[in-house]
């Protein structure tokens, strides 16, 4: 019996990012005359806060707890970020609906909107993602790349806290000197064309959380997928440049949610109103690639495809986990033979030294 026009309970992280996300699919399927109720689910990963992710010891550490409220039939299915998910999953459960992507670049925040080819000589860049790292002591090895954990706004607040930190106390300072001169005939001349008060007022409230937040690392800048950032809300309160797509190769799957569910009728429903055929195929390649190479979250790994006429154009590359060795590839494959294409690209690039580079990752991480 179908599910449509019924009640649809859907698994969900419990973060801002994820409860937002969730919303875009809830609010897609109430349109189709879908009933939708989200429910939080605390991950593995979520418990964990102050672990990266390459720590945790598993593949799917944001991913396993929802699946398995899907196979205990406590919900209807689960909502992914599909960069998160393990290229395995259990038989029962099908990836039911890919929804269109959103971008899949990643940004490069800064607290002034600088470019990567303006930070200063041994910067600090904030990112949790091996990949990132090597992608960006491949761009600029001068660079420190240091941890960086947390929901985007949390990221984002560890970065503004020391500017605004400072400023907060330059201001203080002078609001003082200001409010000393009040009746004074003297030159004194207020730096400023706002008030401390009028100041914090216009202040986000992602800022205003930076300037309680205690100080532990001193960022320049910190890397954040694109699509998080706009899905959070936070885009336009951040100054951001988009890294060269080029050089920085996003994530398999970066940017696109993926819906999955026991096989069967739902899924076929899901499928026909959620899904996007494009974003099916493109995400396929990538995850092919990334399965095919056995990579998993040790391996510093990008893979983004684009479908071009009757092909898909793809760019691969794995890193070593300093960013010293790189193999890359472009290759186009036919969209009616994705899959035997993906994984021919998969098999070109092992061959010329992405297995050992793998393996070395895989080593390395024991």
């Amino acid at each position: 019996m179908s599910n449509r026009g019924t009640e649809l309970r859907l698994a969900t992280r419990g973060s801002d990012l994820a409860i937002r996300q969730s919303g875009e699919v809830k609010a897609a399927l109430e349109d189709r005359r879908f009933s939708v109720e989200l429910v939080e689910v605390e991950t593995t990963g979520d418990q964990l806060d102050d672990a990266l992710i390459t720590e945790l010891g598993k593949t799917g550490a944001f991913v396993r707890n929802l699946d398995q409220e899907v196979l205990d039939e406590e919900v209807d299915g689960a909502i992914h970020s599909m960069k998160d998910m393990p290229t395995d999953h259990p038989d029962e459960l099908v990836v039911a609906a890919v929804p269109e992507r959103a971008s899949a670049n990643d940004v490069l925040v800064t607290p002034d909107g600088k470019p990567i080819d303006a930070l200063p000589d041994g910067a600090v860049v904030g990112t949790s993602s091996l990949r990132r790292k090597a992608q960006l002591l491949n761009f600029r090895p001068d660079l420190t790349v240091k941890p960086l954990r947390g929901n985007v706004d949390t990221r984002i607040e560890k970065l503004l806290a020391p500017v605004l930190q400072a400023e907060h106390e330059e201001r203080t300072e002078e609001e003082k000197e200001r409010k000393g001169h009040v009746g004074k005939k003297d030159s004194y001349e207020f730096p400023y064309d706002k008030t401390i008060d009028e100041w914090f007022n216009d202040l986000s409230e992602v800022e205003r959380r930076a300037l309680e937040r205690d100080i532990e690392t001193e960022y320049d800048g910190i890397v954040l997928a694109e699509a998080g950032l706009q899905r959070s809300g936070l885009a336009h309160h951040v100054e951001y440049d988009r890294l060269p797509p080029k050089q920085f190769v996003p994530a398999p799957g970066q940017g696109a949610l993926a819906v999955m569910t026991l096989d069967g009728e739902l899924a076929q429903d899901l499928h026909t109103v959620l899904d996007h055929p494009r974003t099916r195929v493109e995400t396929t390649v990538e995850r092919t690639i990334l399965r095919e190479l056995n990579g998993g979250c040790i391996a510093p790994i990008g893979v983004h495809s684009i479908i071009q006429g009757e092909n898909v154009h793809v760019e691969a590359q794995v890193f070593s986990q300093d960013g010293s060795e790189v193999i890359s590839i472009k290759r186009d494959v036919p969209v009616e033979t994705h899959v035997t294409g993906a994984k021919k690209v998969a098999e070109e690039l092992a061959d010329r030294g992405a297995r050992d580079l793998i393996a070395a990752a895989r080593e390395g991480s024991e």
